[in-house]
């Protein structure tokens, strides 16, 4: 049973502290709370060695005893208790070390996996939209696991040849202080060499990781849009992007396995030969007189555990490179700012109202880039809000700095008179419901999917009234498990109309102060989207709606329409006013009329 301190959870340490310049530095502050079992593997580890080296000391003296002056002081089955001994010793320890350095290697890695998750789950939106999903994931597993190696092994073995090397090397001093140094002549060319490749492995394997997210990126797009390549009978086509990319990180992994094989046979090649001559010259010694039998045998056994542990010392060089370079794409997502969600100065303990103003408000994604320019529109509550124009136009981005996704950079935004940067992030995503552009359905059932992000217990019926308002309902109950199916990957299973209509009763569940449509009706019949509109017509009572589509038909009833082009308001008002006025609503709304008149004569010549 190993007894060892109580480690920080992830509540109670925070690992962006760990990030520094110096990578050994962040590595050692990492390890916090997990020291004292990684200190006891490395004095494990010298007890080991040191049992070791007193066996090649305990042979000297049996062979020189027994077999060239024949004085024997010490009975012969203490000797054989001294051997046996010896070797449970080093057994045992060396058990022991392994034991902790595991502990501790799976321990960091156990907080690491679990602060990172965390962790991204609190980036802000404009780093997740910069950063690539295949990317994160590469890092949070395979350079995680990495480092995991480089706990579990590197490390740790670095201080073992570290101790193998003092240990030894102290017991060849005395023996023969001549063999002694005449058995290291080789080890400063060793560690030359190694530092030399440790550079080379380096470049090599951060450039081989790039290409594995890369790749990892690849198939994550190809899975997730897997329909859409079926549809379009791309298959060929993404083979062939598949194959390219496979094909680049073939050639980066060649060039890494290059560099380490010349590195293995270079190194092996020097510590043969080191090997070799130190035999040679201990032989020559001890048939000269010079040294014992006894001394020139347990100098065979020692110079071994000096040269190869060296020559490892050489290997673990360069393979911690990889343990290092690791740390740095792990550490470059550590050391993102998390979004603030507690912070503000207003702390308010009752819902929103939902009057909302828009003073001269200005976005930049880039410097220089502007995507909204002076934006000014009062909003009171209850009222609902249409927002037209072409794509790019500006509209997500204007509701997106409802919730704080992204902070304005001009102007200012009123939330029921008070400034919305002053409100907590969190309390504003609670009051504000979002169905999205492109619903995203979680592998759960249909229920889960509904009742997500509430923290209380929720009814079947309040479930079911969601449901209804969003016209889902009847189709759920076609299901065998109703409400208890289980929707496939980003409910693959379901079709886009349907997928829109659960987000919708996701967000009704919800019954926020203020909702946010984002073109929801997109993906869904006229009929189904009437059903809809009439539902929400209730349910739009006394909350502010801030309604994105693409048809006039949906937002005709809005009480204020805002036309944008290209970041600006270029019109507003009601639909009897903006019909009547010339400019970019009227044209749509002519355009959109006659499509409709013209469908409606073609199903009428069909029947």
């Amino acid at each position: 049973m190993i007894t060892v301190t109580k480690t920080p959870d992830l509540h109670e340490f925070n690992l962006q502290t760990t990030v520094s310049a110096n990578r050994l530095a962040g590595l050692w502050r990492m390890m916090q709370g997990f020291r004292l079992p990684y200190l006891g593997a490395t004095v494990s580890i010298g007890i080991s060695a040191a049992a070791k080296t007193s066996t090649y000391l305990l042979l000297k003296y049996f062979v020189d005893t027994y077999f060239v002056t024949d004085v024997r002081s010490v009975p012969l089955y203490l000797i054989a208790l001294g051997f046996i001994g010896l070797a449970a010793v080093e057994g045992s320890f060396s058990f022991l070390s392994g034991r902790l350095a595991a502990f501790t290697a799976e321990g960091i890695t156990r907080r690491l996996r679990n602060f990172l998750f965390d962790h991204i789950q609190h980036l802000t939106f404009s780093y997740h939209s910069k950063m690539q999903t295949g990317e994160l994931i590469q890092r949070s597993t395979s350079d995680v696991d990495a480092l995991r190696r480089f706990f579990a092994d590197q490390a740790i073995s670095v201080g073992r040849i570290i101790l193998l090397f003092i240990i030894n090397f102290a017991a060849l001093l005395s023996l023969d202080v001549r063999l002694a140094f005449y058995s290291i002549i080789a080890i400063p060319v060793i560690l030359l060499v190694s530092v030399y490749f440790f550079r080379k492995v380096a470049k090599a394997y951060e450039a081989y990781q790039e290409q594995e997210a890369t790749l990892s990126t690849t198939l994550q797009e190809n899975l997730s849009g897997v329909r859409v390549v079926k549809a379009f009978a791309r298959q060929s086509y993404e083979i062939d992007k598949f194959e390219k990319d496979n094909w680049e990180k073939f050639v980066r992994g060649r060039n890494l396995l290059r560099i380490q094989a010349i590195f293995w046979p270079f190194s092996d090649l020097i510590c043969g030969f080191q090997m070799l001559a130190g035999f040679l010259i201990g032989a020559l010694m001890a048939i000269n007189g010079q040294i014992t039998v006894g001394t020139y045998i347990a100098y065979a056994g020692l110079v071994v555990w000096i040269i190869f542990p060296m020559r490892n010392l050489g290997r673990l060089i360069v393979q911690t490179s990889t343990g290092l370079v690791s740390y740095n794409r792990v550490a470059e997502i550590l050391k993102q700012n998390r979004e603030p969600l507690e912070e503000g100065d207003v702390q308010p303990t009752h819902p929103v109202k939902g009057k909302l103003e828009f003073e001269h408000v200005g976005f930049e994604y880039e410097p220089g880039e502007r995507t909204l320019d002076d934006i000014s529109f009062t909003c009171q509550p209850g009222q609902v809000i249409a927002l037209l124009g072409s794509t790019g136009s500006g509209k997500t981005t204007l509701v997106n700095l409802l919730p704080r996704f992204f902070e304005y950079t001009d102007g200012r935004i009123l939330l029921d008179d008070i400034e919305l940067n002053r409100y907590p992030r969190k309390y504003l995503r609670q009051q504000i419901g979002i169905v999205e552009q492109e619903p995203f359905l979680f592998s759960r059932t249909i229920r889960e999917n509904i009742t997500y992000g509430l923290d209380r217990e929720v009814t079947d019926e309040e479930v079911e009234r969601a449901a209804r308002a969003a016209a889902i309902h009847d189709v759920i109950l076609t299901f065998q498990d109703g409400y208890r199916t289980l929707v496939g990957e980003k409910g693959v299973t379901l079709s886009g109309g349907q997928k829109q209509r659960v987000t919708i009763a996701r967000s009704l569940l919800k019954n926020p102060r203020i909702l946010i449509m984002d073109d929801s009706t997109s993906a869904v019949d006229t009929e189904t989207e009437a059903e809809i509109r009439g539902a929400l017509e209730n349910l739009m009572v006394d909350r502010t709606t801030f309604i994105i589509a693409h048809r006039i038909q949906s937002i005709m009833n809005a009480d204020l329409i805002l036309v944008m082009d290209k970041g600006k308001i270029v019109q507003r008002g009601r639909h009897e006013e903006l019909v009547a006025q010339d400019g970019i609503y009227r044209k749509i709304y002519t355009i959109q009329t006659r499509i409709e008149d013209e469908l409606e004569k073609e199903i009428s010549s069909a029947g």
